[in-house]
């Protein structure tokens, strides 16, 4: 049978989740945690979820909302809503919550909910990770995942306008 009432059960606001959180924790169970703006999912995206799935019991995805994707890659983004890419991500098998955040960044996530993995994918150095100084400090582990060539939202939006013009 098929979990489909499950899926906006898996979208929660930070308080509710720090709760889910404690009660994996009060099982042994480790956090992993991700973000990013998730604008137009693709390949790339999906490589570097399942890898950070893979590092812990839970995999926690934190989406920038609307307002920040705005702020962060322009007024033409994001092309689909906050409600429509939490969605999406909640229906993936492997991600167990998702929260939407207004920040540009996720550091106030971060630091509530303190993952055993804090995992991003790119060409970061651990100096750059937002969230990694706090992560480390708790004991948790910070996993830079390396990005698949060819996958990109900027790349596939460029592509959509070249076929449309």
């Amino acid at each position: 049978m098929k979990a489909i009432n499950s899926i906006p059960k898996k979208i929660v606001s930070l308080e509710q989740l720090k709760a889910i959180v404690a009660s994996w924790r009060a099982t042994g169970k480790t956090v992993s945690f991700t973000n990013g703006c998730f604008d137009i999912l693709h390949e790339g995206h999906i490589a570097s979820l399942s890898q950070a799935a893979q590092e812990a019991d839970y995999l926690i995805v934190g989406v920038n909302s609307d307002a920040s994707v705005k702020r962060l890659k322009g007024p033409e983004r994001p092309i689909n809503h906050e409600q429509s890419r939490a969605i999406l991500l909640a229906s993936l098998a492997i991600v167990d919550a998702v929260v939407i955040f207004e920040e540009d960044t996720p550091l106030n996530l971060i630091t509530n909910l303190l993952p055993d993995f804090l995992v991003k994918g790119g060409d970061y150095s651990i100096e750059q990770i937002v969230g990694a100084k706090e992560v480390i400090e708790n004991g948790g582990k910070v996993i830079i995942n390396p990005i698949v060539d060819g996958f990109s939202t900027t790349g596939l939006i460029q592509q959509i306008k070249v076929s449309h013009s």
